[in-house]
Formats: structure tokens, sequence, C-alpha cells
């Protein structure tokens, strides 16, 4: 049933959801197909979504089978249980949030946003923050989901000192965005004292510690294989789940973003051809843009505003941005920073926080989180400056 819309004076405005619609979708294929020709703009389309699915989905997926049989042995072995003992200490002055919240970066940087909502389920992990520190874990989760993909497939890419420095601005663009969050927060769900008991926190950490992450029975060669095997499963779980987003995010933005192939020829109806539409509003917005970000061509906009939606659909972009000049050491530091702190929030924030159990602060968190990505992204263009990599 179509929803019915209220006007001014009480009148109903029956289909005005399917009018805007069909208003949209004529404009957009109608701009594409005056600029390229109705043939070659589907063509274009098939071409570019067939292109993304074979050479860059499935060298994904390959690295995020990787990258969760890693995880995955990690938490079987211990590895995540040590790494939170030496760096809990850390998240009271960095983010103001109890240790334990180490847990959710954790998780989050080895898989994916949602993955830090498994942990908010677990009462006893949530007994040791505030009332208002609670929706914080959705910015705090987002802002490290499938970092070890995003960094993995950079470094991949011969850029491992500027992955690196994309994880230190993504560090600095999540406290950002935690903090405001907090902030906002606070004014808005009431102040509660600490739940751990003075004398009972080390053994309550503990307690936590050995529900969360836990290991499975067997000689030491069968956790091995069955960590390793059940690791690569989740990353082909995470492979399938990026195609529709790049499929279609990234087959729209590519025809937003390149020209024809050969402009003496003109449209040819081959893959990633497009309008040039992203580096027209990327000149437009390139004296705010270059000194923030650094940016020395205007098509690297696309991969923010992807990576606002998809970051598997952001990542899609970066081996055709290589291969045509159009980014450098600075761009692959600021997409990590950015790519890591966004993380496609925008798709999965709604849901994280109904999850949370504060669906009205939407609005709070996603602000929050629009200028972490931002700091996230000037901060490692510092960075990169100031170690002269640029």
């Amino acid at each position: 049933m179509h929803k019915v819309f209220s006007g001014k004076n009480g009148k109903t405005i029956p289909y005005l959801d399917t009018v805007i619609f069909l208003v949209i979708i004529s404009l957009f294929f109608g701009y594409l197909g005056a600029r390229m020709g109705i043939s070659n703009m589907f063509s274009t389309i098939m071409a570019t979504a067939y292109q993304l699915l074979i050479d860059t989905v499935f060298y994904i997926m390959a690295i995020a089978v990787l990258t969760g049989a890693f995880g995955k042995l990690a938490t079987e072995f211990g590895l995540v249980k040590l790494l939170n003992k030496i760096f809990s200490p850390l998240m009271k002055p960095l983010f103001n949030m109890p240790g334990v919240a180490f847990l959710g970066i954790i998780t989050t940087y080895l898989s994916d946003n949602p993955a830090i909502i498994s942990l908010s389920k677990d009462d006893d992990f949530l007994s040791y923050f505030k009332k208002h520190q609670v929706p914080c874990l959705c910015n705090l989760g987002t802002a490290f989901g499938m970092g070890l993909i995003v960094t993995t497939f950079m470094t991949s890419k011969g850029y491992f000192k500027e992955a690196l420095i994309g994880n230190i601005g993504a560090i600095i663009g999540s406290i950002v965005s935690v903090r405001i969050m907090a902030y906002r927060t606070k004014k808005v769900l009431p102040e509660e004292s600490e739940k751990t008991e003075k004398g009972m926190g080390n053994k309550r950490n503990k307690d936590i510690e050995d529900n969360i992450i836990e290991h499975t029975e067997g000689s030491f060669f069968e956790r091995f294989l069955t960590a390793f095997l059940e690791g690569g499963k989740l990353g082909v779980d995470i492979g399938l789940s990026i195609i529709p987003g790049v499929l279609v995010i990234c087959t729209v933005i590519m025809l937003l973003t390149f020209g024809p192939i050969d402009p003496s020829v003109g449209y040819q109806g081959k893959a990633y051809e497009g309008v040039q539409l992203l580096p027209k509003i990327g000149e437009w917005l390139s004296p705010i843009i270059k000194p923030l970000f650094g940016f020395k061509n205007p098509e690297a906009i696309a991969f923010p505003i992807t990576a606002l939606g998809a970051v598997g659909a952001a990542l899609s972009l970066v081996p055709k941005f290589l291969e045509s000049g159009v980014i450098g050491p600075n761009e692959i530091a600021v997409f990590t920073a950015m790519g890591m702190c966004w993380s496609g929030f925008l798709s999965t924030h709604v849901a994280m926080l109904d999850a949370l159990g504060h669906r009205k602060l939407i609005s709070k968190a996603i602000t929050s989180h629009v200028i972490g990505g931002i700091a996230a992204g000037i901060s490692a263009h510092l960075l990169v400056l100031l170690l002269g990599l640029a």
C-alpha cells in the first residue's frame, strides 16, 4: 500500500512518494542518456557492474577471508584478550569510556560495524558503562569497522606507511566522534554513577573477558584448524554482503566520476565510462577540500562520498584511481582514515542504535560521526605533510 501524505490544509496527497521516485529516476537516467546515449548508457552500466564484481569484489572477498581467519585465530588463542589488557587503560583518557570498551574496537576492527552489537547484548559488558555512554558504542564500533580489511587492501597496493597513517587518523576521528556524542547524550540521558564496585573491578573484568572471549575444546591443531576455517567463512559472508553495495553504489559513482575512455571517439558503452559530474562538483568545492584533505584531483571526492554508504564500494574505486593517476600517497592515507572512520555508517547507524535501544539519538550519532570522519581525513593529511610523504 502506498503512503499518503497530508498537506497543510489537511488534504492527503496520494502517491507522492511514487511521483518523487519517478522524477528522480527520470532525471538521473535522462541526464545520463542525453550525455552518453541510451544504448551506451545501459551497456556501460552492465559492463561496469560485471567488471567490479570480477576484478574488485572477489579481490576484497579474498582479503576478507584471510583477515577473517586471522581475526578468529587471534580470538581463539588469546591475542585479543592480551591486546585488551594492554590497551584498556587508554580508553578512559582518550575516549572517556570504560576499559572494556576496547573489546568493541577489536571486534569491529577484525570484522564489521555491527559486531559491537553482540557485545552490547551482554549485561555484564554494559554494567561497566554509564547510561549516556551506551549509545556511544555505536560511534566507537563504527569508527573501526572493517579496519583490518581496509588496511590490508591499501597495504596490498604498496602503501603500508600511508595505511598506518590512515589508522592513526581514524583513531583521532573516532576520539572526536565519541567525545562529541558523549557530550550530547549526557544532556539527554540522566547521569548515573559508575557501577563497578571498588575491590571487585579486577575480578569482574576477568569474568567478562572469560565470558566474551571463549575458546573451543580440543588440541592445539584442532582449535587452529576450526578457528581458521570459521574465520574464513566469516570473511566469505562479509565478501558476499558487500556485493550489493559495490555493484549498485559504486557503479553509480563511476558513472558520475569518469569520462569517455577515448575522448576523441566518444562514448562506446565500455566499462568505467561516465559523465564526469562529481569532478565538476569537486572543482566547486576544491577551495575547501584541497587545504583540508590535500586532494590533487577533484575526482578523489568520490571515495569519501561512497564511504558514507559502503566502504567496500569505496575501496572498489581505488584501483581505477591508481591506474588513472588520480590519487597518490596522501589520498591513500586520507582514504584509509575516512574509510575506516566512516565505514558505511549511514547504512548501519540506524540499525545499530535501534539495537542499542536509542533510536531517538540517531541524528546526534550521525552528525557526530560526520564530524569525526572529517577530523580523521584532516589528521591523516596533516600527518602525511608532517612526515613528508606527500
